[in-house]
């Protein structure tokens, strides 16, 4: 198959209700109308507001190949800018993050702009006499992006003029968010620190598909978590369990485990695992933490938000929120086959320093570059992007669990934990922002 761009029938028929074709891991092209379309009209994660405190403070990042810049502005206020200067297109801002001061300056002709992105100078402005300069394009000054949005410090925006609103889009998806933010005594978050940065050779679809894809722990990591599953076995009952295997052993919990979590799916691709229970249920009391909850929000509250223990919370396509442990990856598509992920700790202000250090080392310990776990699942994809150049079956199965009810206006809502029902959801939200009229303007 290809001739895709001008071809939406050719894009719609790569997705069948219960499969996909190989091409939409594998074929440039698609990756190519991913980034135009589905990137630009979806609300994309650009960065929390704790990373931007001060006015001046920045933070560049790119979505769907373009370079942005989140700003703390004058006004107190945060805004998503384009990173290119409105002359000859060099980039503003060259670092990850810092502080610009006052004004943003490009370092190729010196032209400045204040933080809303406003022309402020333009160096021997006199060369611009009798020319069209006021109404051009440049006078402008730095571009916006067309949408954004600022929920409980988490910024996202949409590139694209049309779309769905951001309430629209997200909805009720929104309660990880909240229950992650709730988790505070106060309700605030901060990202403590630099991200893991961990780059994948492999589509990054892979990597948000496998977030709910609760049939593979227990192959994939019987050789990390496994190990330590077996090596903790030979302690005496009574020896204290540390955090790490705390931490480690619910990874290999069996079939039956992973099924009676059950899996939740909203519109536009969002899902998460973890209805009922998850792998971060049975960590250690914290009686200090509970207290502090319990005092802020009273026992019955703080009860219903410490009892949410969800597993991962995609939100599709660039967010993923482990609400119970306090972490966040991002994912970053580079190309086809090639996609950075990073992982950000977050600290509950005002909790106890024993949830951040649980945070920090859970998030070392399953999502740095240096993590067995994470290795494990690099390899297996790794090992389906290689696999996918064999002929013979053009198709990736997606019929666990399959039911009409899907079909159904009513499909959002949860079923059982091995179904393979958000990676369908996630493919029909693919399919109508790769098919869509005007998709990426």
């Amino acid at each position: 198959m290809s001739g895709y761009r001008h071809n939406p029938t050719a894009i719609r028929a790569l997705v069948r209700e219960d499969a996909v074709h190989r091409d939409v891991y594998t074929n440039p092209e698609l990756f190519d109308l991913e980034m135009e379309r589905l990137w630009r009209s979806a609300w994309i994660y650009v960065g929390h507001d704790s990373q931007v405190p001060a006015v001046g403070d920045f933070l560049t990042v790119n979505i769907a190949r373009q370079p942005v810049l989140m700003l703390r502005g004058s006004d107190g206020g945060v805004r998503v800018l384009l990173n290119r200067c409105a002359h000859k297109g060099a980039k503003i801002l060259g670092a990850g993050s810092g502080n610009c001061g006052k004004l943003l300056r490009c370092s190729y002709h010196g032209w400045t702009y204040t933080l809303d992105g406003a022309l402020r100078t333009v160096p021997v402005k006199t060369g611009y006499a009798d020319t069209r300069f006021a109404e051009s394009e440049a006078s402008k000054g730095l571009s916006s992006a067309a949408a954004i949005a600022i929920y409980r410090g988490f910024v996202f925006a949409r590139l694209s003029r049309s779309g769905a609103s951001f309430e629209d889009y997200f909805g009720d998806s929104l309660s990880s968010i909240d229950n992650l933010a709730d988790r505070s005594p106060v309700g605030r978050l901060e990202v403590s620190g630099a991200p893991l940065r961990y780059m994948h050779n492999s589509n990054w679809k892979m990597f948000v598909e496998n977030l709910n894809d609760t049939m593979h722990p227990m192959v994939a990591h019987e050789s990390s978590a496994g190990t330590a599953r077996d090596l903790w076995q030979s302690q005496p009952p009574e020896t204290a369990k540390p955090m790490v295997i705390e931490q480690f052993l619910p990874f290999v919990s069996n079939y039956d485990f992973f099924d009676k979590m059950g899996v939740k799916i909203y519109d536009h691709g969002h899902s998460y695992t973890g209805v009922n229970f998850s792998i971060h249920s049975s960590y250690s009391a914290i009686p200090e933490y509970a207290a502090q909850m319990e005092a802020a929000y009273g026992a019955v509250r703080a009860q219903a938000i410490l009892g949410e223990s969800r597993h991962n919370t995609v939100y599709y396509p660039s967010l993923t929120v482990k609400g119970a442990i306090q972490t966040i990856r991002v994912v970053r598509p580079i190309a086809v086959d090639r996609t950075l992920i990073e992982s950000f700790t977050l600290r509950l202000v005002g909790a106890p320093s024993a949830l951040l250090e649980r945070s920090a080392t859970y998030n070392r310990l399953i999502n740095a570059p240096t993590s067995v776990v994470g290795h494990d699942d690099l390899y297996c994809y790794r090992a389906i992007q290689e696999g996918l150049a064999a002929n013979g079956n053009e198709w990736v199965n997606l019929q666990r669990n399959y039911s009409d009810r899907e079909k159904e206006p009513g499909a959002a809502g949860s079923y059982n934990g091995t179904s393979e029902v958000s990676m369908r959801g996630q493919f029909r939200a693919w399919a109508a922002a790769m098919t869509v009229d005007g998709a990426g303007s």
